[in-house]
């Protein structure tokens, strides 16, 4: 494979426009690029970035760039990929991407190898994941590479959640920051872009009007939080599914019906997933879904609903494409007598990438701040001890808040020496 692999080099001057526009509103991570042209933090440091190739991932590729990192991208998502956005990037920026819109599974493994080869026997000293594919892929086939990996960093719940479960094993080999866990990351980015991202997926795919449906939104965590309050804003009625009971309290005291997803599923209109978990939406729930029924997927894998199941289970000529990134599966009724329609959108897969442009850069602004930031940590001050999954540190965190604050012109209060003391004292009145 070449040093690039893209579905059409013509299309770099339309994702240039793109890329600009989004840089707008991505002003912290401005801030940041800026001092690491100066500074070059990153100098010389070979980077594999196994993340969604969108404008907003564009933009911190070119700040890893400023800090003077090799980077070379892959996407993390088969259906993610916006072609014009990759197209910029090799022909305008020099940053090889291996990345082309609807890639085969095949395909996207090869593009993951390639990200990972900077030469002969020369891999990456940093990693960067959006779901650990690339952590996975090093600690299986690639083993020989991961002597000279430093550190890593994680994007999202699901990666984490994968690389906790390595590191608990003992075979995590290298340390990786948990960017996900950042305040100024799931607070944000989980709620506010995976909810308005995945309902712009969503309507964009099917031109649906919320107001008077019913959705369904299966995972209460800050995700689901998202897109359950954006949902209500547009009108909908939120019924909320859930395993983990303090969650399902939560998202009671917030007003939301909860119910188990057997029953959910035959009072729905719409249903998102948003838990990370496998097969979250199966046959026993296809079978009780009413005709006309729409399911999405907003978690990072396509597992969550268990497509196999809904292929299985459908008559003959199903799948039918209506719409681009709309399937209608006809499912046979209880007893043979008619059928009824299930309609998938974007096969599974991340709607709001797949169907839409993802978040919004103005969130994706803190999120990407906190992969420089941390970038920029673990080769310059690598934290000591046995390879594990990392915090943010604290102060990193607070770092990308300020800026944030700064740029939107929000001022706040600062303590005073009193108050300081008071909130390091022991006794009262003191």
């Amino acid at each position: 494979m070449t040093d690039a692999h893209i579905a059409n080099p013509s299309l770099a001057d339309q994702g240039v426009l793109r890329l600009d526009w989004a840089a707008r509103e991505m002003p912290t991570l401005r801030e940041i690029s800026a001092r690491f042209s100066t500074e070059r933090p990153l100098q010389d440091v070979r980077c594999t970035a196994c993340l969604h190739v969108t404008a907003e991932t564009a933009n911190l590729m070119l700040t890893l760039k400023a800090g003077g990192a090799d980077v070379r991208l892959c996407a993390s998502n088969p259906l993610s990929t916006q072609d014009d956005i990759a197209a910029a990037l090799v022909e305008r920026h020099g940053i090889p991407v291996f990345a082309i819109k609807g890639e085969d599974d095949a395909t996207y493994y090869e593009h993951i190898d390639a990200a990972l080869n900077f030469g002969p026997s020369l891999g990456p000293q940093l990693t960067m994941d959006d779901g650990a594919d690339v952590v996975a892929r090093l600690h299986s086939g690639r083993r020989d590479l991961l002597p000279g990996v430093k550190g890593g960093t994680e994007e999202t719940t699901t990666g984490v959640i994968r690389l906790r479960a390595l590191a608990e094993s003992g075979q995590l080999a290298y340390p990786i920051v948990a960017v996900n866990d950042a305040e100024t990351k799931h607070f944000f980015d989980n709620r506010y872009g995976t909810g308005q991202s995945t309902l712009d997926g969503v309507i964009r795919a099917t031109n649906l009007l919320l107001a008077g449906k019913v959705l369904v939104v299966a995972g209460y965590g800050w995700c689901g939080k998202g897109v359950a309050m954006r949902g209500r804003g547009m009108g909908a009625r939120i019924v909320v599914t859930e395993v983990e009971p303090t969650r399902a309290l939560e998202a009671v005291m917030d007003g939301f019906e909860v119910l188990p997803m057997a029953a959910a599923a035959a009072v729905g209109d719409l249903f998102i997933t948003v838990t990370g978990d496998k097969h979250v939406i199966d046959e026993q729930h296809f079978a009780a879904m009413k005709d006309g029924a729409i399911i999405a997927n907003s978690g990072h894998f396509n597992v969550e609903i268990n497509t196999q199941a809904l292929k299985d289970m459908a008559l003959e000529g199903s799948p039918r494409e209506l719409r681009p990134f709309v399937d209608e599966y006809r499912l046979p009724l209880d007893g043979g007598a008619g059928s009824k329609s299930v309609h998938l959108l974007a096969d599974g897969r991340l709607v709001n990438l797949s169907a839409a442009e993802g978040h919004p850069p103005s969130v994706m602004d803190m999120s990407f701040a906190n992969q420089a930031l941390a970038a920029e940590y673990l080769i310059t001050s690598p934290p000591e001890g046995p390879p594990r999954v990392v915090e943010v540190p604290l102060a990193l965190d607070r770092q990308v808040a300020q800026i944030k604050l700064a740029a939107m012109g929000v001022r706040i209060d600062t303590l005073t020496a009193e108050q300081e003391h008071y909130l390091n004292s022991w006794e009262v009145g003191t």
